[in-house]
């Protein structure tokens, strides 16, 4: 006996992913639901071996299950997150609607597991942002280690991360490009592929936009608020894999070499670190399908004192999202938050 577990907004990119990891990690699920929007009901999608219609989000009986993975967006979750919370199961959430609420923790595995003991206090789990759930896995050994003053993000994330549409606007302009079609776009402000858009988000205060205001936000509430962190996210034509390059400034003395270590022995992380060769680091491509936090291009930074940099890429499907959700339902089950009826696989990368 397992689980019984729904995926809400299973038609999705995310959604997918979701249910293909808890078969992949052989979660216990005794029982799955697909759960999907009135438009989506009835429309099939696969886990494990089976083929399951997906259900009306707003006829669903909710009390019959025990994990919801919720992956349908800020404005679904926030309609609908604290309803389904109180008729028992405790939501693991991806949008962005309650990751800034005190009263729902904000969790990656790696990094603050402790909070998941605060999941009771709405039977709400908050997943992060994707590009901020890769840094603060590399952040974190290096933290503990000689504390961070002040990081700045540059963010390379793809298309993925905006959803479906994005990736076929991606997909239809290169062939319009190269066929002398239309490449007019239409989720983007401007074209995406063969070009990088320094936006991601929705402009907000002082010209930042809401992906830059996320990442320091999330980064302060899962790790430290007194590191100060500035940020640019960039949308490039990439499918699948985020990336980032880091620039810390320590408190304290930490040198590449040690800090290859650190975080060689870190969760979560692989460490693809080979100055001396000109391929001896990670790129989006090798990183999607994987489950891992990559680390590559650690170098001394010598224009401040105790500063290094970083190249950090992962598959934003994955740790920055779907892996993420999956995780924290381990944990709710390691920690007995929920009752454990079965087995599982533990991730290690």
């Amino acid at each position: 006996m397992g689980y019984r577990v729904a995926v809400v907004g299973a038609t999705g990119n995310v959604g997918r992913e979701m249910m293909a990891i808890l078969e992949e990690l052989n979660f216990p699920v005794d029982e799955m639901y697909a759960v999907a929007s009135r438009r989506s009901q009835g429309v099939e999608v696969a886990f494990g071996d089976q083929t399951l219609k997906c259900l009306n989000l707003e006829t669903f009986d909710f009390s019959k299950v025990d994990i919801v993975l919720m992956s349908a967006g800020g404005d679904v979750s926030r309609a609908w997150s604290e309803k389904i919370g109180q008729q028992g199961p405790i939501v693991i959430d991806n949008s962005s609607a309650f990751r800034m609420d005190p009263d729902v923790p904000l969790i990656v595995p790696e990094v603050n597991p402790d909070a998941v003991h605060l999941a009771k206090k709405k039977n709400i789990i908050a997943n992060p942002n994707c590009s901020t759930a890769q840094l603060v896995v590399a952040l974190k050994p290096l933290h503990d280690a000689a504390r961070i003053k002040r990081a700045v993000v540059a963010t390379y994330q793809s298309v993925s991360g905006t959803g479906k549409a994005a990736m076929d606007e991606l997909w239809n302009q290169t062939k319009a490009l190269y066929g002398l079609g239309d490449a007019t776009p239409k989720v983007y402000p401007k074209q995406i592929a063969f070009n990088v858009l320094p936006f991601a988000g929705e402009l907000k205060d002082e010209g930042y936009t809401s992906e830059e205001e996320k990442m320091w936000r999330e980064t302060h509430k899962i790790l430290d608020p007194e590191i100060r962190l500035t940020v640019t996210c960039v949308r490039v034509p990439v499918f699948v894999g985020h990336s980032e390059a880091v620039n810390l400034e320590f408190e304290e003395p930490l040198d590449a070499e040690d800090a290859r270590d650190l975080l060689r022995e870190a969760p979560g992380i692989m460490v693809v670190d080979k100055p001396e060769e000109v391929d001896g680091w990670v790129s989006p491509v090798e990183a999607a399908g994987d489950f891992a936090v990559f680390v590559s291009r650690i170098r001394n930074d010598p224009t401040v004192e105790h500063g290094l940099n970083l190249w950090v890429v992962s598959d934003n499907l994955r740790k920055g999202a779907a892996l993420n959700a999956v995780q924290i339902a381990q944990l709710l089950d390691e920690q007995g938050i929920i009752t454990p009826q079965g087995g599982y696989r533990s991730i290690t990368v």
